[in-house]
């Protein structure tokens, strides 16, 4: 199993401590599947589980930088306010502000920039997620390092948790244990049937 790698800014909303289950919910504020299925997804698993499970909601950027903004997040927690696309899709359902209540901790992932993400370290690991890296000859692990460092070096900004996780999009969901190793992921909607079977597995231990 593949190890999280987390890293947020202050909690801009509630406490997360590591539990012995924990939930990572991925978003960015200029995304309108994250608040037409990911946040009500979430909000009615925290209300259901979060005796059992530590939630955490983790706002990215990786995409219209002037939008996906620590701001604009703080705005969507204290007034409810949406924005671009987000905000055009809730505005064709009858809404000028998110309708329902966030209760469960939010963080801001670290934005930083090519000269702070970009080092060996970081590579490495994002190598690292293909099972098949560690056996391949030294010639083809160069090569690998180098279409990654390409990759980075197209970014002004790099989201870290995002980025060296090599999440597909938001929204992103990532179950993980007290020693953060991935127990369950997923990208995109799954409905509360289908993640509650995900989850029971997990809580039943």
């Amino acid at each position: 199993m593949s190890r999280l790698n987390l890293k947020h800014s202050t909690l801009m909303q509630g406490q997360f401590d590591l539990g012995r289950l924990n939930l990572l919910f991925v978003f960015q504020v200029n995304c309108p599947g994250c608040f037409l299925y990911g946040f009500p997804i979430v909000n009615q698993l925290y209300l259901e589980h979060k005796n059992e499970i530590n939630f955490l909601g983790l706002s990215t950027a990786f995409e219209d930088f002037d939008l996906n903004t620590q701001k604009n997040t703080k705005l969507l927690l204290e007034e409810k306010i949406l924005v671009g696309e987000a905000e055009k899709a809730l505005n064709q359902q009858g809404f000028d502000v998110y309708p329902k209540n966030i209760d469960f901790p939010i963080a801001m992932d670290v934005l930083n920039s090519q000269e702070e993400f970009i080092t060996n370290e970081n590579i490495n690991t994002i190598c690292h997620l293909n099972p098949n890296y560690k056996i391949w000859p030294l010639s083809e692990q160069e090569v690998m390092r180098k279409k990654v460092q390409v990759y980075l070096s197209s970014n002004a900004k790099i989201p870290f948790t995002f980025t060296i996780n090599q999440l597909r999009g938001t929204p992103s969901y990532i179950l993980f244990n007290k020693e953060l190793t991935i127990l369950e992921q997923w990208f995109g909607h799954k409905d509360l049937v289908e993640v509650n079977e995900l989850l029971a597995k997990w809580l039943v231990r």
